[in-house]
């Protein structure tokens, strides 16, 4: 089964478009069509980016839709440390690295992403970093194999 790290803008992204792709990513990880990796930083920055103000307002993100996203990481994913040395690696976006490290320690074999810096390495040590929509073409084909 595959090992994948979704990067936040992933999951911010599946609570702002209900039935859009990054919604259908996380439906499948529900389905358990993949295992999720997990760093407490990484899980961090996903609850911290919920709580922008604007992004609730706009979109009517409750602390209870956030804890219930919280709640599914703890239980339902493979937690890792994410503290592998991979300073450098996305020198136009350090904060990117988190994504990086979490995915390095948890031998992941995907990290599914919307953000330009990280998709433009296309790689990582021998992990491979996809769009939401390439990451649902695999799974798709994977299912009809």
């Amino acid at each position: 089964m595959l090992r994948v790290v979704l990067d936040t803008n992933v999951f911010v992204s599946s609570l702002l478009v209900k039935e859009g792709p990054a919604a259908q990513v996380l439906g499948a990880w529900r389905g358990r069509r993949y295992l999720l990796i997990v760093s407490p930083a990484l899980a961090a920055e996903i609850a911290s980016t919920l709580r922008y103000s604007r992004i609730r307002r706009k979109y009517r993100i409750t602390e209870n839709d956030n804890q219930a996203l919280l709640d599914l990481l703890e239980v339902d994913s493979i937690l890792v440390p994410g503290k592998a040395d991979v300073a450098g690696s996305v020198p136009e976006d350090p904060d990117d690295e988190i994504v990086l490290a979490c995915a390095l320690e948890g031998e992941a074999d995907l990290i599914v992403s919307g953000d330009r810096h990280l998709l433009a390495l296309g790689g990582f040590r021998g992990i491979e970093i996809v769009a939401v929509r390439g990451f649902l073409e695999r799974l798709s084909e994977e299912t009809s194999s």
